[in-house]
């Protein structure tokens, strides 16, 4: 991808969501936080959900978080992912909840998770968890 192609361009983004996806790229994950009220959110929106001011910024998060919900997904859905296969929302440190696929044969509720990466052709990496204490 050159410096003129975004991820939009790729079907991957829209305005809202391209600098997540450029994150990405990079392997950072990061999400929205409000400038008026310090929010954090995730999935990108244009306003905040708390206050519903439109003055959103970008932050870092460290990748640690602890499962809330957990599923297991036993029929083909998308040509990347085979069943069976975790399919959970994730509470991370700094607040968000997201829903992410984890990379682990088995889970629980409650289980601490860390950040890991799966490599796409032609596209960002999708963030993707682990139990704590797996290597990325």
């Amino acid at each position: 991808m050159t410096d003129k192609t975004s991820f939009s361009d790729l079907g991957a983004a829209d305005p809202t969501t391209e600098p997540f996806w450029q994150a990405c790229a990079e392997r950072r994950l990061i999400v929205q936080r409000c400038t008026a009220c310090g929010a954090r959110q995730f999935y990108p929106r244009p306003f905040c959900l708390v206050c519903e001011s439109g003055t959103l910024g970008w932050v870092e998060v460290e990748g640690f978080g602890t499962i809330y919900s957990l599923t297991t997904v036993r029929i083909p859905v998308s040509d990347e992912l085979t069943p069976p296969y975790l399919l959970a929302l994730v509470d991370l440190d700094e607040g968000p909840r997201l829903l992410t696929n984890i990379e682990a044969s088995t889970a629980e509720i409650g289980d601490r998770v860390a950040l890991a990466w799966r490599a796409r052709d032609g596209l960002p990496p999708l963030p993707v968890f682990r139990l704590a204490g797996s290597r990325s």
